[in-house]
């Protein structure tokens, strides 16, 4: 089983001045360390406005910040927000294929729709018509990675000319596709599309396995892939904290935790909220949860030992944890990733090439069947050209027939365009 790291930058009211540059600035040393630990991922999420919970609304920033600082742990959008409302699908690729050139080819492209109305009513997003962009988004964000040219589309929710998009990622066709997953349905959907399961359900070890056996059955059955390859894995995000005195993991973990889900509520769920204004971490102490709960890897190294062998048993294929909720301090944080990969996660890591070995031969004959059903971007036979400066030159009432110019001649236009602008 591989492992990950997750980032919402949560930071709870009160806010002073530097607490978000020392938030990321912690959030990048962390991101170093697990790099350093031999952790496999990182996961950093798209979201907007959703003060407290994450501010993380630029992770294509942060990610590439984490590329220069790491060699080899992979870097997860978890997840790119794909109605065009947030995010032309052009962008997208643009954005993917960069960071995975200056990453060297480490870049997992996690997708998803968003939920929460502070969110799609910020963007003119319509709630009703999201599955249907995702939809659209991704397939032609994927072979907009993988096409040159690509041919264009008139869609319902974006369309364009013909381009070339550049420029093309490390990986291909594409980085591996994942969706967000927060119930059954979804996941049989990631495992029709061939694209894998980034699941935000928190379920235990014997829920997860009934989740995991659905989403291979479902693959290698009905597998109908949206991207240029499949990705057949399933990843399950769960709470964080690791000591070797579990009631002092609970100590620093639990509440952070707990804020996460409590936080995840307000905004998507139950809460009312008042931009600028509310103080979800004040409502949190006075309303939030008073028992223990529902811990997931929050304990000792056995208890974390214990949950992770359910999960394993179960045939998850990566456990991600949030490390970084609520108020939870950056050194307890490096404490217990530290200590997680001392005493727990090498006897993970050993199994995890014969299981991984295992896995390929045992999925091959599917795999190879899925992508036989890949719809592929139709090579242009013809490519029409684009005039190169048809505003420029209209404007200087150059006539069509003679728009050849030599350099010289361009470069005079170009000074009379500039000579038009304001000083």
């Amino acid at each position: 089983m591989k492992f990950g790291i997750f980032y919402e930058h949560q930071i709870p009211r009160p806010w002073r001045d530097g607490d978000e540059h020392r938030l990321f600035r912690d959030a990048l040393e962390q991101v170093e360390l697990a790099d350093a630990l031999g952790i496999d991922y990182v996961w950093e999420v798209e979201h907007h406005f959703l003060e407290e919970y994450s501010h993380s609304s630029a992770p294509e920033v942060f990610l590439a910040a984490c590329s220069q600082r790491t060699s080899r742990i992979r870097l997860g959008h978890g997840i790119v927000l794909m109605p065009p409302g947030y995010n032309h699908p052009a962008r997208v690729a643009e954005r993917i294929a960069t960071l995975d050139l200056v990453s060297d080819g480490r870049v997992d492209w996690g997708t998803g729709e968003s939920s929460s109305r502070i969110e799609l009513e910020g963007f003119g997003v319509d709630p009703q018509q999201k599955r249907e962009m995702w939809t659209e988004s991704v397939r032609e964000t994927a072979k907009m990675m993988s096409s040159n040219p690509y041919p264009g589309y008139e869609g319902a929710y974006f369309s364009m000319p013909h381009r070339n998009v550049v420029p093309k990622p490390l990986q291909k066709p594409h980085p591996p596709i994942w969706v967000a997953c927060s119930n059954r349905e979804t996941i049989k959907l990631a495992a029709k599309l061939g694209i894998g399961a980034l699941t935000f359900a928190f379920v235990d070890g014997d829920e997860a396995s009934r989740w995991v056996s659905e989403y291979y059955d479902t693959f290698e059955s009905e597998c109908e892939p949206i991207g240029q390859a499949v990705n057949p894995n399933i990843a399950m995000v769960t709470g964080f904290m690791c000591h070797e005195d579990s009631e002092t993991a609970v100590a620093r973990g639990l509440q952070g935790f707990q804020f996460f889900g409590y936080a995840l509520s307000h905004y998507y769920a139950t809460g009312t909220h008042l931009p600028g204004r509310f103080d979800i971490w004040e409502d949190f102490q006075a309303n939030g949860p008073k028992e223990l709960g529902p811990t997931g890897c929050i304990g000792s190294p056995q208890q974390v030992r214990e949950t992770l062998l359910k999960y394993e048993k179960a045939g998850v294929d990566q456990v991600v944890f949030i490390q970084q909720g609520g108020r939870n301090d950056h050194e307890h944080i490096c404490e217990s990733l530290r200590l997680f990969a001392r005493e727990v996660m090498p006897e993970f890591a050993e199994r995890e090439r014969a299981r991984e070995k295992a896995k390929a031969e045992r999925l091959a004959p599917f795999i190879q069947a899925a992508e036989r059903r890949i719809s592929r971007a139709q090579p242009m036979e013809s490519v029409p050209q684009v005039e190169s400066y048809p505003v420029l030159m209209e404007k200087l009432g150059t006539p069509q027939e003679d728009r050849s110019q030599n350099g010289a001649s361009i470069f005079s236009l170009l000074g009379a365009e500039a000579d038009d602008s304001p000083s």
